[in-house]
């Protein structure tokens, strides 16, 4: 019987508890890479055998020689991203130390939103029209096909970190002149106003065997710089719109190589047309606390199912937990107070609290019926723009 894994785990944000815990169940050797100012986060020690740390881990350089010296006495058989910023450094480790998993070109489908598109485009599923920012007569002829508005993205950031909404040619050149030698690391794209959903999957051997399928309040772009609460919900499942989710979102996996993992994927319904097209995915779970909007719609925990993939490495066959047909949504703010009470919302359908997270609050709702939960996100939607609500302008660069 082959030993038990040795997984390092690299956490440049405070997350996967329950990926470290269930590594550490079914008998893995669990070392978990940090940053400096993340050590003192409720960690679960019992179920980490080494914790190391740097002042960061966006230098590239500084991980490798320092995950290279911990392999001098170690040897580590899985390499984990639990946080979508290191999903590229990973991928490099795995490389650089020849260890199996997603190697730096795949993961730049997962994570590069240039590179992601091309190959969505290149497997013939719909994307918005987009133009990498590099060439100046190729931007001006992209201007002319396509009208303004125009979206500005970084290629490697996550959610709405850096996203900037250009409303004319003048505006454009303005930014791009403001980004300097940055500006090729950014991509134009075609602005499409629609209904935002995410598929949230579980993929073994090269196929999804799980998929979870939600739908934005509003579109996180739309929360994010115009102030608004997020909130996100279970699609009803007899709605047919699913169908063509579902096919898009395997197709998307089949072409974009991943052999085994979690994926978190964005589509948007196009108000114009009516046409769903590619927007983002990524290769870990989902943020926001969308995991634990999946766990109460269907009883699966996405970071405990990853931990099983990753330790079973595809030498045993993967088998789905009991899945549960409920309904659940979720709403978060950021609040004006430091420690938000929500003890006066106290519905018996409510199954999670957000908790210990300054100026958050949030809630997530689970009810055997979509409209209950439609009711309830409707009620607190307004009760908390009124208890809680306060708004701050997107981050230009990650924070933790």
């Amino acid at each position: 019987m082959a030993a038990p894994p040795s997984v390092l785990c690299l956490a440049s944000y405070f997350k996967g508890a329950a990926f470290l815990i269930e590594c550490k169940r079914n008998g893995a050797r669990v070392t978990l890479l940090t940053a400096e100012k993340l050590l003192s986060e409720n960690w679960p020690r019992d179920h980490i055998d080494e914790i190391h740390a740097l002042s960061d881990l966006y230098n590239l350089d500084h991980v490798i020689n320092g995950v290279s010296y911990l392999a001098r006495t170690r040897k580590f058989d899985v390499i984990v991203a639990l946080d979508d910023f290191d999903v590229e450094t990973a991928a490099r480790l795995r490389e650089h130390l020849r260890t199996p998993g997603m190697g730096d070109t795949t993961a730049r489908y997962f994570r590069d939103k240039l590179a992601m598109r091309v190959q969505a485009r290149e497997s013939s599923i719909p994307v918005p029209d987009f133009i990498h920012v590099l060439n100046y007569d190729r931007l001006h002829e992209f201007m002319k096909r396509v009208p303004p508005p125009w979206v500005l993205k970084p290629r490697s950031q996550a959610s709405a970190i850096g996203i900037k909404k250009i409303i004319n040619q003048n505006h454009l050149w303005k930014t791009l002149e403001e980004l300097g030698d940055r500006q090729s690391f950014h991509l134009l794209e075609k602005y499409l106003s629609g209904d935002v959903y995410h598929v949230d999957s579980i993929v073994s051997e090269r196929k999804v065997v799980f998929a979870a399928f939600h739908k934005y309040g509003a579109p996180p772009m739309n929360v994010a710089h115009e102030g608004g609460i997020f909130t996100s919900f279970t699609m009803k499942r007899a709605d047919p719109e699913i169908a063509k989710l579902r096919e898009m979102n395997k197709k998307l996996i089949a072409n974009f190589g991943l052999v085994r993992g979690v994926t978190h994927t964005e589509f948007i319904k196009s108000s114009n047309n009516g046409r769903f097209y590619f927007l983002e995915t990524a290769a870990r779970v989902g943020g926001a606390h969308i995991a634990d909007l999946v766990e109460a719609a269907t009883g699966v925990n996405l970071w405990v199912e990853w931990a099983k993939l990753e330790i079973g490495r595809g030498k045993k066959a993967y088998t789905l937990p009991k899945l549960r047909s409920d309904y659940a949504g979720l709403i978060i703010t950021l609040a004006r107070q430091p420690q938000p009470d929500t003890s006066a919302y106290c519905d018996p359908e409510i199954t999670w609290r957000l908790q210990d997270k300054n100026h958050h609050v949030g809630l997530i709702v689970r009810a055997k019926k979509w409209d209950r939960v439609q009711e309830l996100l409707n009620e607190y939607r307004e009760r908390f723009a009124r208890d809680f609500h306060a708004s701050l302008p997107p981050p230009e660069k990650p924070t933790s």
